[in-house]
């Protein structure tokens, strides 16, 4: 019998893992010797947090990021064939949302492993959640172009397709570029537009609001540096 491969959430912020992750993701991950990971670092100090026990020289752990030649990762689930369990998890978040994970999976449902995602923390649902906005019709679009003019005419397309298809559009940028992001947006988007930012998600510096770009114009927050989800909405 195969082993499965398990799509593990990482915390998005320093939170204790008892508030975002279900005691069933700790047993599984104790259970486990190989993972797939974007950053080795990260990797150890996230397991070390949810209590993983196991030396790290007698684990695996593969490397898949933005440097990885995807050509050349099918061996990684080599030890599922053989009928280990394999766990992957990114830096933050939902893993495969907005990262290269989701190469590895279609390359687990090509070879007939079963692939079995685990409850945890989602910046984008969470930000949905909070926003008040349209739930059942929404777009995930991840990053924006880093050109201002580009951006705004993406945010003008954005807008328009709130608009004409009552949807609500997220979005996230860089956290360094966030206030600058935010800027393009209020220059950009109609005065009744409304925005939520969700920023430092399950942090206890956590911000979640909903303003129209008119309001948001008196009280703009500083998001510098910090985790953040944009929603947009009419």
């Amino acid at each position: 019998m195969k082993g499965k491969l398990y799509l593990i959430p990482s915390f998005l912020s320093e939170t204790a893992p008892e508030n975002v992750f279900p005691k069933a993701n700790l047993r599984i991950i104790s259970s486990l010797d190989t993972f797939i990971v974007e950053e080795l670092k990260t990797a150890r100090r996230f397991l070390r947090k949810v209590g993983f026990k196991k030396q790290f020289d007698e684990v695996t752990l593969h490397l898949l990021n933005e440097h990885t030649e995807i050509s050349n990762i099918g061996h990684y689930l080599d030890e599922a064939e053989k009928g280990e369990d394999i766990g992957l998890f990114s830096e933050a978040g939902t893993p495969c949302i907005a990262d290269p994970g989701s190469e590895i999976v279609k390359i687990a449902h090509k070879r007939d492993i079963r692939v079995v995602p685990l409850t945890g923390p989602s910046s984008i649902m969470l930000a949905l959640m909070a926003s008040g906005f349209n739930g059942q019709n929404f777009a995930f679009l991840g990053y924006l172009p880093i050109d201002k003019k580009e951006a705004a005419n993406k945010i003008r397309q954005i807008e328009k397709a709130v608009y004409q298809n009552n949807q609500t559009q997220i979005f996230i940028e860089t956290p360094y570029r966030n206030n600058r992001l935010f800027e393009i947006l209020l220059n950009t988007c109609s005065d009744s537009t409304m925005i939520c930012v969700a920023s430092g998600l399950t942090s206890d510096k956590e911000f979640i609001k909903t303003l129209s770009v008119r309001d948001w114009k008196f009280q703009k927050p500083d998001i510098h540096k910090i985790p953040a989800v944009f929603l947009m909405y009419k």
